[in-house]
């Protein structure tokens, strides 16, 4: 229960931070879109990253989705989290783009190696188990891959997946549901039968 409620209070901060940067960069402050742009690049980097397999494309896809997030700043009205209408943009641009080159990778969490504490035993071990669960879910029917990767590779509640993918809640939650099913089939064989 407390942390629940500690989740929403802090989500309720990010939003009201967020609010009052795009107020701010809305009458003209750079510096304050630059802060979003720092708060929210990696997130989109690693996004693109899913879409467009390396570095380059990546970070063009990020220069092109805040430059439509900018062109279009001033239509966000605080109704949602300013990460979730980000996201959106980010969506409907990468979809754009992959319906251009029919494409799409899940990537699984590329932080997960960096902990630093890890001996290069246990480094090793989560780079392979990395590896199994990225070629697990790029085996996902798309559909699946896509909204399994954005909750747990990105913290994304099912509600805000829904806004951004327009596909409704309860066929966000089934296919998580279903995605998870189906990882659990195929990495069966990475962890061995239990």
């Amino acid at each position: 229960m407390a942390k629940e409620l500690l989740k929403k209070l802090e989500k309720d901060i990010i939003k009201k931070r967020d609010f009052a940067l795009v107020k701010s960069a809305v009458a003209g402050n750079k510096t304050s879109f630059a802060k979003l742009m720092s708060l929210y690049k990696t997130r989109v980097f690693y996004f693109g990253k899913s879409f467009f397999h390396n570095e380059a494309d990546s970070e063009d896809f990020v220069q092109d989705v805040f430059l439509k997030v900018f062109m279009n700043l001033d239509s966000f009205k605080g109704n949602s989290q300013f990460s979730t209408w980000l996201m959106k943009i980010a969506w409907t641009t990468a979809v754009n783009s992959v319906k251009r080159r029919k494409e799409y990778l899940p990537i699984a969490d590329e932080t997960a190696i960096l902990d630093t504490d890890a001996t290069p035993e246990e480094r090793q071990i989560l780079c392979l188990t990395q590896e199994a669960i990225r070629q697990a879910v790029s085996e996902l029917p798309e559909k699946y891959a896509v909204c399994i990767e954005m909750y747990f590779s990105y913290d994304i509640p099912y509600q805000e997946i829904s806004e951004i993918t327009e596909i409704p809640v309860n066929t966000i939650k089934s296919h998580i549901f279903r995605a998870k099913k189906l990882l659990k089939e195929k990495l069966e064989d990475f962890y061995g039968k239990q």
